[in-house]
Parts: C-alpha cells; structure tokens; sequence
C-alpha cells in the first residue's frame, strides 16, 4: 500500500480520499476548512497543516480542487505542494484547470526531481461513487504505470493521452461535448411534446434508446 498525500478534501476530493483509505492507503490530507475533513480524519486519514507538510510527507500527492485559482493558491508559496516536492516523488492533479498553469506546475515539479501527472476526471460525483469515473492521464508514460494503480483504486478507466498539459486539453475537448448532447436532448423532447408525446414518456424513450450511450 502506497503512503499518500491529498489536498483538495470537497465532494469529489473527499470521496476519492476515502476510496483511498478504504483500499488501505495511509493518507494524509488537507483542506483549507479543516472541519469538511473531519469525517475522513475519523477514518482514519492524518492531517496536514499545509500542501507543502503533505507532500512532504507522501510519496504520491494527489489534488483535487476546483479550479486553476485555487490550484495555484494550494501549489504556490513557502507552504505551498510544490515546495513539498523532492526527488523521486509523485503529484497527481485532477482538477479541470488550465493546460498552460498544468504545464508550468509540471516543469516545477520538474526541477525539485519529481514527476508531474495533469489527471481530471470524467464525471460526477455520482459517477464516482458508481465506480464508472475515468481518468485522462498526461505526463510521463513509463512513470504513469507506478502510479495507475493509485488512480484504479478511484476509477476503473486509466487512458494516458501525451506529455504533460495535453490530459488538461484533452477535457476542455471532453467538456465541449456536454453543451451539445444537452442541447440535442431538449430539442429531442420539445420536438416529441409538439407532436402529443408527454415529456415523461419521451424521456423514459430516450433513456431506453441509443441516445442515452451519448447522454
């Protein structure tokens, strides 16, 4: 079992934390309101007083936050996870962030002798706690395959897409998709409320078509 670090305790962040520990993983963690964690620490996570004490701490950090804002609030600074990197060590980002601050965060960790990975994730927190989540992986492909167990004991689906930054394009391209199948769908069901066909059933049809492999 690996020694683990994780910053970013939310929703998501925090079931992924627990999947962790259920799957026998030492974790310690950190959040910025400590008491969103508490249900973790009583599981037995250990705590972190900054990004930079958990990644010093763990072999493989992982960090799941929401947006390119706050990933570079948690990596930067004297506290911050990159300044917990060293040699041999692993970081692990799955937020949706920005492919160019993926890019510079990896050649940071770069230069303190770690490997950067840029992971997100494809779904929900639904999806998630239904086992179907996937991960879209960007860095080092040699160096993912020390790490793919980690992140199949979180989801089941490892896809490695390129070097760093292009996993983070890879889900602005993922989310360019959701507008558009949303879009399709409501047009499907107006069009079938215009011909007498009630919203309930259309739905209930739509579901239980091809439509739904694409929804």
């Amino acid at each position: 079992m690996a020694n683990l670090g994780f910053v970013g305790l939310g929703s998501m962040g925090g079931e992924m934390a627990r999947l962790l520990l259920e799957a026998g993983h030492s974790v310690t963690g950190y959040n910025r309101t400590k008491s969103r964690a508490q249900w973790l620490l009583e599981l037995g996570m250990l705590w972190g007083n900054t990004p930079r004490g958990v990644a010093q701490a763990a072999d493989v950090t992982l960090s799941m936050v929401r947006d390119t804002e706050a990933l570079l609030a948690v990596t930067g600074g004297p506290d911050g996870l990159i300044a917990g990197l060293g040699p041999g060590k692993y970081y692990i980002d799955m937020s949706t962030v920005s492919p160019a601050a993926s890019k510079q965060l990896a050649v940071q960790a770069a230069e303190a002798g770690a490997k950067m990975f840029d992971a997100p994730v494809s779904g929900s927190l639904v999806t998630l706690q239904a086992g179907q989540l996937s991960f879209m992986v960007g860095g080092d492909q040699e160096a993912l395959e020390d790490i793919r167990p980690i992140l199949q004991d979180i989801a089941p689906t490892v896809d490695y897409v390129g070097a760093n930054g292009l996993a983070a394009m890879m889900k602005v391209a993922v989310n360019l998709n959701l507008p558009v199948q949303i879009l399709a769908f409501s047009e499907s069901l107006l069009l079938a409320e215009k011909m007498g066909i009630s919203r309930e059933l259309a739905t209930k049809v739509l579901l239980n078509s091809v439509v739904a492999s694409q929804c």
